[in-house]
């Protein structure tokens, strides 16, 4: 089987260990809260993928939503935060 590796040292001249870097790992912290609001709402719009949703489905859909809009509200400010205090300088 040939290699399909890079010709150019360009290309592979910083070889990819597979591991993210500290700047990613940090951004990931960062969007936490957004990532597990929407397991949140998928968890619970999965479980009624079968049925028809009771009462009690639709308001744990409706707080999951809120979760995820509440966790980007948040995210959104924090970066913009970060952008206005960061740009003053």
């Amino acid at each position: 089987m040939k290699s399909i590796a890079a010709l150019q040292a360009i290309v592979t001249a910083t070889p990819f260990d597979g591991e993210p870097s500290n700047a990613e790992l940090d951004a990931i912290e960062t969007e936490m809260p957004l990532i597990l609001a929407d397991v949140d709402l998928l968890d619970a719009q999965i479980m009624t993928i079968d049925r028809t949703p009771t009462e009690l489905d639709q308001q744990r859909i409706r707080r999951a939503r809120r979760r995820v809009l509440a966790a980007r509200r948040d995210l959104a400010n924090r970066a913009a935060t970060l952008t206005v205090s960061g740009g003053a300088a």
